[in-house]
């Protein structure tokens, strides 16, 4: 199967399931254009002509034909949406695959297309159990490494978790505690333009010199008091 996927490089080969009868080359297709629609929707995508103009391969609309008689979605005039069903299957999709590109590109390091890659295979095969264990051992990140939202699990909102995070956000360090900057998360740029400007921003040393009254933390030789919710916008890995 080809798909136009746009920009989006296909690292995924994917064969069609009524060429060769493979239920998990099957499976793999439909977790593929899932992930597919979803995308779509994030960019404000929602029209049937844009679906099938993307997967305009034969044996891509063979595949979407199915998933429609499945339930997994459905046509409304010239609009297509998730069903129920296919809603919850593209959002463990998407969990898995942004969770996995965090882990690979910040713990190992790998670089975006190295993370992308190994992420588009991962994404296939991680079980909910072993997602739920890499999404604790980050912190719960709410972003992918390219800003998008990494859907929510149960384990980010379990009283208790048994997993020590890796990643944490800055106000879960002790003052006087130092940790390196892993990444921001936050909706507002000019903050971002703030804290780069003081030279707080992925990969530096950060301290937390204290959190009451009000926070003050130190990158290198800079000392500065911010907004208490600054820090639970910067996560970092202890050091």
């Amino acid at each position: 199967m080809q798909f136009n996927w746009g920009k989006r490089k296909p690292h995924c080969h994917i064969r069609g399931p009524f060429c060769h009868r493979e239920a998990e080359t099957r499976d793999r297709a439909i977790d593929e254009l899932l992930e597919f629609i979803w995308n779509l929707r994030e960019n404000g995508v929602s029209d049937v002509a844009d679906l099938q103009r993307e997967a305009s391969d034969p044996e891509a609309r063979n595949i979407l034909s199915y998933m429609e008689q499945e339930g997994l979605f459905a046509r409304e005039g010239d609009k297509v949406y998730l069903r129920e069903k296919g809603e919850e299957k593209a959002r463990e999709i998407i969990r898995r695959h942004r969770l996995t590109e965090r882990l690979l590109m910040e713990i190992f390091e790998l670089s975006e297309e190295e993370a992308e890659k190994e992420a588009c295979k991962l994404e296939h095969i991680l079980s909910p159990e072993v997602t739920d264990s890499v999404c604790t051992f980050l912190g719960h990140p709410p972003v992918c490494p390219h800003g998008k939202p990494i859907p929510p699990g149960k384990c980010c909102t379990a009283p208790e978790k048994s997993v020590k995070p890796l990643v944490m956000p800055l106000n879960d360090l002790d003052p006087g505690a130092e940790g390196r900057i892993v990444f921001i998360s936050t909706n507002f740029p000019a903050r971002l333009d703030k804290l780069s400007a003081l030279g707080v921003a992925p990969g530096s040393i950060i301290k937390v010199r204290q959190k009451k009254p009000s926070p003050i933390i130190q990158v290198g030789e800079t000392t500065v008091a911010v907004d208490p919710e600054i820090i639970h916008d910067i996560y970092v890995k202890a050091v």
